[in-house]
């Protein structure tokens, strides 16, 4: 199975337009049929014509390469794989593609599906830098947009209604995520905060942000430094878990002004 993916990669990949009819010639029955999700293309000439476009338009112009996953699976007369198209001199996957074939008593493709799946990781990173961004511009109803509802949130210490720290509380909605960066900017010195992110791991439709939270308290003119760990899910674009792990021990005792009892 992983040769039969080889040379299917190799014909899509290969620049001399002879030893790519060789390579069709080899693989597709004469009547195979080629389907993606936009057309269906039937016979070795439409194949070749299809295959030819795309090589001419993203492998030779816009220098990429189909690569396989190396997940090949099949049995009886059938294959499944999953392949890349990245930029031949190195980068990130740019389309993932799952294809589907069904072969004849030959071994020749007797139909082939393309499908795009999806690259849920870089969907994630996409949601989290745009969250990320707003948060930096300090525009509490842009931020909630990005929520769910409701929203499996996670910062419970210390207990509710704190008075040093009001903000922590359960929260469910959109109103309520606004309300949330509303009260932490108004208990700060905006001109004098610096919250950095380190780094941003993504797993599928998780990702845990790593950071510094640097600000002054307003009403003690305290300032804190406090590490945090935040854990998101993010599901059709919007972040339907949002748990902090800080140093709130330190972030309630810059706002009292004293330390608080350990």
């Amino acid at each position: 199975m992983e040769q039969f993916v080889d040379r299917y990669l190799a014909v899509w990949n290969e620049p001399d337009a002879a030893a790519r009819r060789d390579l069709i010639a080899g693989l597709w029955a004469r009547d195979g049929v080629e389907v993606t999700e936009s057309a269906r293309h039937r016979g070795r000439d439409a194949i070749e014509a299809r295959i030819t476009r795309t090589h001419e338009e993203l492998v030779r112009s816009a220098g990429f390469v189909f690569r396989s996953a190396g997940d090949a699976t099949g049995h009886h007369d059938t294959v499944a794989f999953t392949t890349y198209m990245i930029p031949a001199d190195g980068g990130d996957v740019a389309w993932t593609g799952r294809i589907f074939a069904v072969l004849d008593e030959e071994g020749l493709v007797r139909c082939d599906h393309q499908f795009t799946v999806e690259d849920q990781g870089a969907a994630t990173r996409a949601t989290v830098e745009e969250l990320l961004r707003r948060m930096g511009e300090g525009d509490p109803d842009r931020i909630a947009e990005l929520f769910a509802e409701p929203v499996d949130w996670r910062l419970n210490w210390p207990a509710g209604d704190h008075p040093a720290v009001p903000w922590i509380r359960p929260r469910a909605t959109r109103a309520d995520v606004a309300e949330h960066f509303r009260e932490i900017a108004a208990a700060h010195i905006p001109e004098k905060a610096g919250t950095s992110v380190t780094r941003v791991l993504v797993e599928g439709t998780d990702a845990v942000v790593f950071g510094d939270i640097h600000q002054t308290v307003k009403a003690t003119g305290e300032p804190y430094t406090a590490r945090y760990a935040l854990h998101l899910t993010v599901r059709d674009g919007a972040v339907t878990r949002y748990a902090v792990y800080e140093d709130s021990l330190t972030v309630a005792e810059a706002h009292l002004g004293r330390p608080l009892r350990r």
